[in-house]
């Protein structure tokens, strides 16, 4: 994993707001952004989430109310947050919680454009992890 390039902002403040299920993070260069939680989760960057290359992702659905349970930091790069529907593999750089607060309208279009498109909702629930295997139901 590539580290942070030197002009990349750095956090000067995190800030968990259960309540209203966002993640308030300042950076360095003065910007600061209330991420949701919703928008984290359905935009981690892990394995599970993101697929192993392009055209892999999984959409994922029913996130509107989830929150978080912990969030670890990993190293002086990133952290990495624990959600109350068990996902936690997820880790999130600086630069990438950047990319989703400052990127926040597009990508709300983006997933909203892919439920859209596979018929679902923010509220439909997900389906059962399929058995393991090619990932693929036959």
């Amino acid at each position: 994993m590539a580290g942070l390039h030197k002009d990349s902002p750095t956090p000067t403040a995190l800030v968990v707001h259960q309540q209203s299920r966002v993640l308030e993070v300042g950076f360095s260069d003065g910007a600061t952004f209330r991420i949701p939680f919703e928008l984290m989760r359905v935009y981690s960057p892990s394995a599970e989430v993101q697929g192993h290359g392009p055209g892999q992702e999984v959409l994922q659905t029913g996130k509107r109310a989830v929150g978080l349970v912990d969030l670890a930091q990993v190293g002086h790069y990133a952290v990495q947050p624990t959600f109350t529907d068990g996902h936690q593999s997820g880790i999130f750089t600086w630069e990438y919680l950047y990319f989703l607060g400052s990127q926040e309208s597009d990508l709300w279009r983006q997933y909203e454009a892919r439920l859209a498109a596979a018929g679902a909702s923010r509220d439909t629930e997900m389906p059962p992890p399929a058995a393991p295997g090619c990932g693929h139901s036959h």
